[in-house]
């Protein structure tokens, strides 16, 4: 199974955009942008596809069936490499000369909706998880549809758990706090709890404690960042708590592989990761390892909402096939199709009937990314988000590694964030 690690989409923050955090209404947010998308899709058409890294290269196999069932159509897919995804949509943009259909990740959906087609009218976007169909969310519209989708869940040593007097995964933040120290005090581990994988997933990732207390980061209406609300300071207070009694290492090896050799070696106790995860853990525990830990979704405290990432896909206004390249969307947006998908690819399905598909139910592991994806939330696809993520990332690391309170960091933050607006 492959998956594309957060550190690929965070990489492409070089777009941003000013979008409401609020979910559209199910014909897409507004009228259509071109007579194209309600138009009849023509009986033959020729359609160009831009999609990212090993997607690009996976896609043919995919969509020969959609040639086979749609006789008169053909899709010339292009693969593009993920670090060069931002200067190549910014090229094509200004060249005049972008394909029919992309595969954007979110974080990339900023400064170039401009380009893209709102959904057709009457199109039912409830079929989609509502976390990660705010990234095509834009002024109330909706420019995209979610297609691949990931979302953080907890990997836990169930061996170590029973040492700590767990015999499931926590419920609450109490637990969680519980389970964490357990496991260090009975279980043997070095550390109970690394949040992220990769130090680029860090920012990403702290975010699931905020929102769980109540928390936004920015308002409904996307006009002001609310990083300095009580809600959002108890949150990283209790986030800091797990550095402060050294439950988390401050300062884990960035190296790759070095997650997943602590988990297996037992110095590790819980990881928070996607779905790619389970593929690297059990290749780094080998045989057998995997009846050594489970699964489970984030704890509560208000909520127990997580991390939503993936890729959207959009039409953009120039093309000349607006009709058929919508008609191929809704096609990839089949249950059986995005299941299919799954197969090929590895990639979780954004439409949340495909989680009932045989390939994808019968999986109990994969279920519980399905459970989470019903509560999960994206930071906001503005034109300046990348500038306040870089601004709170560094409140972060002093919370984390100097010992800043939470409280002045969010001040901090939010002056910071202010400073640089919300691009409106």
């Amino acid at each position: 199974m492959r998956h594309p690690k957060v550190k690929i989409v965070v990489a492409l923050l070089s777009f941003t955009l000013l979008a409401a955090c609020g979910r559209s209404s199910d014909d897409g947010g507004g009228t259509a942008q071109t007579t194209g998308q309600n138009a009849t899709a023509p009986a033959k058409a020729k359609l160009t596809m831009w999609a990212m890294g090993s997607d690009g290269d996976n896609l043919p196999k995919l969509l020969k069936k959609f040639e086979t069932e749609n006789p008169g159509y053909t899709v010339d897919v292009t693969s593009i490499p993920w670090q060069d995804a931002a200067a190549k949509f910014r090229t094509a943009e200004a060249g005049g000369v972008t394909p029919d259909i992309a595969q954007v990740g979110t974080t990339l959906m900023g400064g170039i909706t401009d380009g893209f087609e709102t959904v057709p009218s009457g199109t039912d976007t409830g079929v989609y998880f509502p976390g990660p169909l705010k990234s095509a969310q834009v002024d109330g519209k909706t420019v995209g549809v979610p297609w691949a989708v990931d979302t953080r869940v907890l990997f836990y040593r169930t061996d170590l758990a029973k040492e700590a007097g767990f015999d499931g995964p926590p419920k609450t933040w109490d637990d969680l706090k519980k389970l964490a120290k357990g496991m260090q005090t009975k279980g043997g581990a070095k550390y109970g709890i690394r949040m992220a994988t990769t130090p680029d997933q860090n920012l990403q990732n702290s975010f699931i404690f905020p929102w769980s207390n109540g928390a936004q980061i920015i308002s409904p209406d996307g006009s002001k960042w609310t990083f300095d609300t009580p809600e959002t300071v108890a949150a990283y207070r209790y986030f800091q708590s797990f550095y402060q009694e050294k439950i988390a290492d401050p300062n884990p090896s960035a190296g790759a592989g070095a997650a997943e050799s602590a988990f297996v070696s037992g110095k590790l106790g819980i990881l928070v990761a996607g779905a790619g995860e389970q593929e690297l853990l059990d290749q780094a525990g080998g045989a057998g390892f995997k009846d050594k830990y489970a699964l489970a979704t984030m704890p509560k405290e208000k909520s127990g909402t997580s991390f939503a990432g993936g890729s959207d896909l959009v039409v953009f206004k120039k093309s000349k096939n607006s009709a058929a390249a919508w008609k191929l969307i809704q096609w990839l947006s089949k249950p059986d199709v995005q299941a299919q998908w799954y197969q090929i690819d590895g990639a979780l399905p954004a439409v949340q009937s495909a989680w009932q598909e045989p390939a994808i139910a019968d999986d109990k592991r994969l279920s519980v990314f399905g459970e989470q994806l019903k509560d999960t939330n994206a930071p906001p696809a503005n034109a300046t988000w990348l500038q306040v993520a870089d601004a709170v990332g560094r409140q972060l690391d002093q919370m984390v590694k100097n010992g800043k309170d939470p409280a002045q960091a969010m001040k901090d933050a939010q002056s910071a964030a202010d400073s640089i607006g919300t691009g409106g």
